[in-house]
């Protein structure tokens, strides 16, 4: 905080994104189990995640299922993926917003104008970006220390309109847990238990678990 009239914006969000936990440029993927829980229903099977970022399912018929997993172990992935700083923000520029004791907001012009990340303790705290014509707007309340990088672990998801800026869906809460493989320090989702809302108004939790998991050679 003090010395951010000496450090720019985009340096502060630099070092942020460097400190982000990403898997080695050799991955070659890896498979395990997989167990699905909701409510009083489990369903277990086994994945495997290639090179290719396209999970398989296995040994689960209901095609709805197979879906939600394969769409968690997609989303974690490519968030695992190592792309250099500049490749991706080099036509950004990072402004000021403002600063509290819940971080260094900052908000981009250039290339992707308009999105906004908040910063604190070296990690990115919030994300604010449009995606595919919605705007994702993520709040990370705790992180998880590697010791070779930061993992968020515990975090809210929310879509927003980008025409009136009101959101268009509920806030889901999300916790992570992870697990160290390999010699290499790959560190992969070992649980996610993800909560939100049904149309009751209910409290309801989702639960995916990943065990037994090995690199893939």
């Amino acid at each position: 905080m003090k010395n951010l009239k000496e450090q720019s914006c985009k340096d502060i969000f630099k070092n942020a994104y460097e400190k982000r936990y990403t898997w080695n440029t050799d991955f070659k993927g890896y498979k395990g189990k997989c167990t699905y829980l909701f409510e009083d229903n489990s369903y277990e099977g086994e994945f495997l995640l290639g090179e290719d970022f396209k999970p398989e399912i296995k040994n689960i018929d209901e095609e709805n299922i197979k879906k939600s997993i394969a769409s968690q172990l997609f989303e974690v992935c490519i968030h695992r993926v190592k792309r250099e700083f500049n490749s991706v923000h080099s036509e950004n520029n990072f402004n000021l917003l403002k600063s509290s004791e819940n971080g260094i907001e900052m908000k981009v012009s250039g290339r992707n104008e308009g999105d906004k990340y908040r910063v604190k303790d070296d990690c990115i705290n919030m994300v604010y970006r449009k995606i595919h014509g919605t705007i994702i707007e993520i709040f990370v309340e705790e992180f998880f220390d590697t010791g070779v990088g930061f993992l968020s672990k515990k975090y809210t998801s929310q879509q927003i309109n980008p025409k009136t800026l009101e959101s268009n869906s509920q806030k889901i809460e999300y916790k992570d847990e992870f697990i160290n493989i390999g010699k290499k320090d790959y560190w992969i989702l070992n649980s996610r238990s993800i909560k939100y809302l049904n149309q009751n108004q209910e409290e309801e939790i989702q639960k995916f678990v990943f065990e037994d998991l090995s690199l893939l050679k």
